[in-house]
């Protein structure tokens, strides 16, 4: 189901006080409001307590409730330390039923070092070659079936893999640029929600023989970790998989390709997965 959703909402934010600033989220095709939404506007919240030439290196959520679309979210910085290089913030967003995500972010300025790639990008067909399956008009993503992948180095663990192209349909400014380069982090922490619960239940014994609401999934948190300058208005390469199932959770680990092949980022998500024909 398409939804058109509307860029300057996603991730605009009012001051409401010191360290204290108000969004507001779309209604999404499913009801309530989107986790990947919530959790760019925590990081763009952390983001306006730092210095400018610092960049967001990872950010960590615990998503607590549902978020209602009807009402305003809250989010509540605390400046946790501030180093020569790193900086650490805590964001609580808040709706009238209380808090519904907890979130931190680590800032880093940048500094020259090693650079060592050990993830390599899988073989998949280019996304002008596939199913254009996007669920909203803001982002383009083309999924890749799973006999289309193929890793190029042996030893790839996990299971129920789920892997697309996705790209922002927006041209967000040049990466180099530090204002520009957040926008571009933010939208990577939306985009990177959107496959994780699809690792997990694939993974699940009887995902293949299962209707389409069988299972209930909530996303229970969600870390990222940007590794490099990225730009999400071009085609990356997201591709997740599920490493383990127990208790009805299940833990996604994802990896954020650029069409080049250079690995991004790294997304670790748990997942509440249950099957409703269990109970």
């Amino acid at each position: 189901m398409n939804s058109a959703i509307g860029f300057p909402v996603l991730f605009e934010l009012s001051p409401h006080g010191t360290d204290v600033f108000v969004g507001t989220g779309p209604q999404y095709p499913w009801g309530g409001l989107y986790g990947g939404q919530i959790v760019a506007q925590a990081l763009h919240a952390a983001s306006l307590s730092v210095d400018l030439d610092s960049e967001p290196h990872s950010i960590r959520a615990y998503f607590i409730r549902k978020g209602d679309a009807s009402e305003p979210v809250r989010y509540e910085v605390d400046r946790i330390r501030n180093g020569r290089t790193f900086a650490t913030r805590r964001v609580v967003a808040r709706q009238a039923i209380g808090a519904i995500l907890n979130a931190e972010s680590s800032f880093q300025r940048p500094e020259l070092a090693a650079v060592v790639q050990t993830i390599a990008m899988p073989d998949v067909p280019e996304a002008d070659r596939l199913e254009q399956t996007s669920w909203t008009d803001a982002f383009d993503r083309a999924s890749v079936p799973a006999g289309e992948v193929r890793d190029r180095v042996a030893g790839r663990v996990g299971t129920g893999r789920a892997v697309a192209w996705m790209k922002v349909n927006e041209d967000l400014g040049d990466p180099g640029d530090p204002a520009a380069q957040l926008l571009h982090r933010s939208w990577l922490a939306y985009l990177s929600d959107d496959l994780p619960t699809d690792a997990v239940i694939r993974a699940h014994p009887v995902a293949a023989d299962a209707e389409e609401d069988r299972f209930f999934g909530a996303s229970l948190d969600h870390t990222i970790w940007f590794h490099r300058t990225l730009r999400v208005d071009r085609w990356h390469l997201y591709d997740f998989s599920c490493h383990h199932f127990v208790g009805g959770r299940g833990l996604s680990i994802g990896h954020v390709f650029a069409a080049d092949g250079l690995h991004i980022a790294t997304v670790a998500q748990e997942v509440l997965v249950r099957d409703r024909q269990a109970r």
